[in-house]
C-alpha cells in the first residue's frame, strides 16, 4: 500500500499524516476521520486527499486496506530455526551433496585465484568465505566494486557466487562479466533448479525453506557458512596430499 512512489508524491501535509499513522497503525483503524484530523493535526480534506493517493475510495477502504496490512503482519509465520537447520545437516550426510561439495572443492583447489561476489546478507557471506579460504591458504578476493572494469583474463580463476534464491539480478550481472573473461563460476544457492545454478560450472544447494518477513529475504544462511567452511577445508586437503 505504501509504495516509495506514493510516499515521494505526499506533500507536507499527507507526510505528517503518514507519520503519525504508521507510529499509530492499531489505534487509526478504529479511529473516525475527525479523531485522526485532530490527533495528527491535519484536516479531514488532507485525510481525503491522503487516501485518494493510496487508491482508496475513502476513509472507510483505508481502515479496511490498514487493518489488512496489520493482520498480514501478525499472521506471518517464522519457522522454528532447530526444525530448519536439522533437515539441512540431515542431508549433508546424504552421498549426493558429499559429492558436490568435493566436486566444488576440486575446482576451487585447481584455480589459480578465487573470487567470491554476493549481494546484501549473500555479500557479507561471500567476504566472509574470501576470508576463511584465506586462512587455510587460498587466496581469495571479494569483489565488492559491481562496477570494477575487468580487463584480464581470468581463465585461471574461479568466482564462488552466492544467492539464497538464485535468481538476482546484479549477482547474475556479474556472473556474466566473469564468465566473459573466463572465469569458471562455483554458485551457493537454494536450489538447483535456478538461473545461477543453471549457468554455474559447479553449483552446491542447500534446499532449506525459503521465509520472507514483509519484503525482507529472512531464510537461515547457516547452511552457507557451513558449505564455505567445509569448502575451505576441504580444499586445504587436496592441496596438502
Amino acid at each position: 500500500m505504501f509504495t516509495n512512489e506514493v510516499i515521494a508524491s505526499f506533500n507536507e501535509l499527507e507526510m505528517v499524516l503518514y507519520k503519525y499513522v504508521m507510529e499509530h497503525k492499531e489505534k487509526v483503524v478504529y479511529m473516525r476521520i475527525r479523531d485522526l484530523a485532530d490527533e495528527a493535526h491535519v484536516s479531514t480534506s488532507t485525510i481525503m486527499r491522503f487516501c485518494r493517493k493510496l487508491n482508496c475510495g475513502g476513509f472507510s477502504e483505508f481502515k479496511v486496506k490498514l487493518k489488512l496490512l496489520l493482520d498480514e503482519g501478525q499472521n506471518m509465520n517464522i519457522k522454528n530455526g532447530q526444525h530448519v537447520l536439522a533437515e539441512f545437516f540431515e542431508r549433508t550426510s546424504n552421498e549426493a551433496f558429499t559429492r558436490k561439495l568435493d566436486e566444488a572443492a576440486e575446482a576451487v583447489a585447481a584455480a589459480g585465484h578465487v573470487f567470491s561476489i554476493g549481494i546484501g546478507s549473500s555479500g557479507a557471506l561471500a567476504e566472509y568465505g574470501a576470508r576463511y579460504l584465506s586462512s587455510f591458504g587460498t587466496f581469495s578476493t571479494y569483489l565488492k566494486d559491481w562496477y570494477l572494469p575487468i580487463h584480464a583474463n581470468l581463465h585461471d580463476s574461479i568466482t564462488i557466487a552466492l544467492s539464497v534464491s538464485g535468481e538476482n539480478r546484479f549477482t547474475l550481472s556479474h556472473i556474466h562479466k566473469l564468465k566473459e573473461k573466463g572465469s569458471k563460476i562455483l554458485s551457493i544457492t537454494n536450489n538447483m533448479h535456478s538461473t545461477i545454478a543453471k549457468i554455474a560450472d559447479v553449483n552446491v544447494s542447500y534446499y532449506v525453506s525459503e521465509e520472507f518477513f514483509d519484503e525482507a529475504n529472512v531464510t537461515t544462511q547457516i547452511p552457507v557458512i557451513y558449505i564455505l567452511e567445509e569448502l575451505a577445508r576441504k580444499v586445504y586437503e587436496k592441496n596438502n596430499q
